[in-house]
């Protein structure tokens, strides 16, 4: 049994090759919605929730899985830590499947970069207008109460666990733009103009994920874009290509 854990929307092409050789597959996602994404393919065995280390060892064991294929979302590291952890313990094959960021090779003045929220707070202190955060809601407590007279609007997922979640910590409903991304580089520039933004935070996770239009957008509106980088990890096992995943994968565990 080959495992799954997807978080990108490479997931789908993933699956889509993997099926061609075999269904002998488990795959975890985070959300429901992420499996109800999944529905076309042929999976033997489907997590939607959350797993701990606890949860995701009895996943491995019970649905017998051979190897383990960690697609997650680049900055989901926390996932990929139990992930590794995991499979050591259960000495299997752990492969890493690793979106390439989009502005490793992109410098500008327009770009600041920056390693945690920590320093995220700093930077927006020293810029003079609202700020839009695209970045997720897992982290929107960090922005409340600041010493800041402009707006921070955040844009999650259209999710009614996500919205619950931000409004309960205490974000505005006027402050919250609730859309499933990646976003165009028109509609992009349309939220900047909207809410008169002087700064786009975000994270690297790729062209796939739209950050490449966010700094078109920026650019165009003469403003900063705020990217808290992902810290680089090595892999003894990694891919950046489907296909590529997928001949290693059909090779070592597919009998065909």
């Amino acid at each position: 049994m080959i495992g799954f854990i997807l978080g990108t929307s490479e997931g789908r092409k993933i699956l889509s090759l993997i099926n061609k050789y075999t269904n002998d597959i488990a795959v975890s996602t985070a959300t429901t919605y992420g499996g109800e994404l999944l529905k076309e393919f042929n999976i033997k065995v489907l997590n939607t929730k959350p797993l701990n280390k606890e949860e995701m060892l009895n996943w491995i064991s019970t649905s017998k899985i051979d190897v383990l294929v960690d697609a997650s979302h680049p900055y989901a590291q926390e996932v990929t830590k139990t992930a590794l952890e995991c499979a050591n313990e259960l000495e299997i094959q752990y492969v890493r499947y690793e979106r390439q960021g989009a502005l490793e090779n992109v410098s500008g003045e327009d770009i600041i970069r920056v390693k945690n929220y920590e320093e995220v707070i700093e930077i927006i202190k020293e810029i003079d207008g609202n700020i839009l955060n695209t970045t997720g809601g897992n982290n929107v407590s960090k922005f409340l109460n600041l010493d800041f007279k402009y707006r921070i609007i955040h844009r999650i997922l259209p999710s009614p666990k996500v919205l619950t979640k931000i409004v309960d910590a205490g974000i505005s409903i006027k402050d919250i733009i609730a859309l499933q991304g990646p976003i165009s580089y028109e509609l992009e520039k349309a939220f900047i103009k909207q809410y008169d933004v002087k700064g786009i935070l975000t994270k690297d996770s790729g062209t796939q994920g739209g950050v490449l239009e966010k700094l078109k957008a920026v650019r165009e509106c003469n403003i900063k874009l705020i990217v808290i980088e992902n810290s680089k990890v090595t892999y003894d096992l990694e891919f950046n290509d489907e296909e590529k995943l997928i001949e290693f994968l059909v090779d070592r565990y597919c009998k065909v």
